[in-house]
């Protein structure tokens, strides 16, 4: 291979790496240098006598053209046209001007694939992908695209019809950019899709897409039948679980079920059912999906830590839903850490939060239950600046590489303003995408930081008094920490608070938090940290509401 920066280009980084991926695919390697006049170039071309010409040009589109067209008549001259493979390298307006030429055999603009430069340097042409290509399930597309994480992104457009949203999901699987496509349904889709009588049609598409048939579903896994063959996945429905369940397996092979414990029910209002009766349904769900070995997504932590619950809160609840999944005969179990949420905490504090619960609840790991680390981005931190948010999405999915996640949540940065469309979540997947790829090239190991280790270690202890405690509420149960009746008590009693659930009729939303030195701590009347056996013990003398 000969290549060389042509006319009075002199940028030759791009062109210099291209040959050292040559090299290494077995090429013999020449290059011209910077700025080659043509007259030079040809001559190298006629005494080196390549397999492959490679020509590269970084200036502007303008001066480009005329120096193609030029080069074009001196290579027929040379009768090289159809008997060389000529490669053209630049940025991509100007690797616009070369496509139209409509000589060049392989034309790079910086944005293909490894593999897809190795297609062209063994002389082949890629074949259209099938669903063959791309694993179908989720464990085993996280096996096939390790070490790089998979990337699934929330989608849904707010419409009176699926059709924008199929028209999306299109879009996006052709783009490549996600691994996973999860269903942002609106309300009334995942309460009342049995019960059209209960819907509203003024709240249709309020939130996100309103399906409301079978047909409606198939549609939107048919868009998705192509690209990269994207998985799909939605949230579990908040009344006739165990139906809904089936359904969307049935319509769109759901990857995985995302389900709760604590919430997704009256407590928060998204739901018809009491606490107790709620707390019993996830665990059935979760079994209903354990026996047919469907991963299942715990959020639970994070809905705590979204109603700025106590960092301690925040991961015994997490150890409770590792637990129930796994008596509950679950095999895969993805756990979502959401950063940056609440906002208040500090990036060390999340991480050491974060590191926490990662000892906590892979403590349970074993032949049969397998954990999955799931990061995102808290939906409530975004600023509403897009150019802010731009900058947030990346600095937080660096830190969530602390972690080594097999699933990115990319969160889209316009999501404090709107909800992303097709064009913003294919380009907040390449953001992420880029950012981990970066990290996973070498990044120092935040979680080995003194002051995220001392915090970490704090939290394991204060978490091990809560969890104790929750448990002993319930010393004739054979598995208090699986017991409905124990775990909607631990909430009415408020060892599981937050100040967001003031008012409530489950939870007293009496706990008080404050963020100091970036960690969000129980506090009592004067603003002073309480620790676990503190806040325990207030509790335990204050009156019953």
């Amino acid at each position: 291979m000969l290549a060389g920066c042509v006319g009075d280009c002199v940028h030759v980084a791009g062109v210099t790496r291209f040959l050292d991926v040559a090299e290494r695919a077995g090429y013999r390697t020449h290059f011209t240098g910077p700025a080659t006049d043509l007259e030079s170039f040809m001559d190298a071309v006629t005494a080196f006598d390549p397999d492959v010409i490679g020509v590269s040009y970084r200036l502007t589109p303008d001066n480009a053209r005329p120096l193609i067209e030029e080069l074009r008549g001196m290579l027929a001259s040379a009768g090289l046209l159809g008997c060389k493979r000529i490669f053209f390298g630049g940025t991509p307006p100007v690797a616009a001007i070369a496509r139209e030429a409509g000589y060049f055999d392989a034309v790079f603009a910086g944005e293909e694939t490894p593999h897809q430069v190795r297609l062209a340097l063994d002389g082949a042409t890629p074949p259209a992908p099938t669903a063959a290509d791309f694993p179908q399930a989720a464990v085993a597309r996280i096996r096939w695209k390790a070490p790089e994480p998979i990337l699934r992104h929330h989608f849904g457009i707010p419409a009176r019809s699926v059709a924008p949203t199929v028209e999306g999901i299109a879009r996006i699987a052709e783009s490549g950019a996600l691994d996973v496509i999860s269903l942002g349904a609106d309300q009334d889709a995942q309460e009342h899709f049995f019960h059209p009588a209960r819907q509203n049609p003024r709240s249709m598409g309020a939130g996100g897409v309103p399906f409301r048939t079978e047909d409606d579903l198939r549609a939107l896994y048919e868009a998705s039948r192509r690209g990269n063959y994207p998985l799909l996945r939605s949230y579990s429905g908040t009344a006739d679980h165990i139906r809904y369940a089936e359904m969307l397996v049935r319509t769109i092979n759901n990857a995985w079920c995302a389900t709760s414990l604590f919430w997704f029910n009256a407590m928060d209002g998204r739901g018809p059912s009491p606490l107790e009766q709620s707390i019993r349904e996830h665990q059935q769900l979760m079994a209903w999906h354990g026996a047919r070995d469907i991963p299942v997504e715990g959020n639970e932590s994070y809905h705590w830590g979204m109603r700025d619950a106590p960092d301690v809160v925040v991961c015994a609840s997490a150890v409770l839903y590792a637990h129930n999944a796994r008596r509950m005969g679950v095999r895969d179990y993805i756990l979502t850490y959401m950063f940056q949420s609440p906002p208040q905490l500090s990036n060390a504090m999340d991480l050491a939060r974060a590191c926490a619960i990662v000892e906590l609840t892979e403590a349970f790991a074993g032949p049969d239950f397998r954990v999955w680390r799931q990061t995102r981005t808290g939906l409530l931190s975004y600023p509403v600046d897009l150019r802010r948010a731009r900058a947030h999405l990346a600095q937080s999915t660096m830190l969530q590489m602390a972690l080594r996640p097999h699933i990115i949540h990319v969160v889209g940065y316009s999501e404090a303003d709107h909800a992303a469309g097709a064009d913003e979540v294919i380009e907040s997947a390449i953001m992420a995408a880029e950012v981990a790829g970066t990290a996973l090239r070498g990044n120092p190991d935040l979680a080995a930081d003194s002051t995220v280790r001392r915090r970490k270690a704090q939290l394991i202890a204060e978490t091990g008094r809560l969890i104790d405690a929750i448990r002993a509420l319930g010393p004739d149960e054979d598995d208090p920490l699986s017991s409905p009746a124990v775990l909607a008590r631990a909430v009415a009693l408020g060892y599981l608070d937050a100040p967001q659930l003031v008012n409530n009729a489950y939870a007293p939303g009496r706990v008080r938090t404050r963020a100091i030195d970036g960690a969000l701590w129980p506090v009592d009347e004067r603003g002073k940290p309480l620790d676990e056996r503190a806040r325990l013990a207030a509790l335990a003398a204050r009156p019953p509401a």
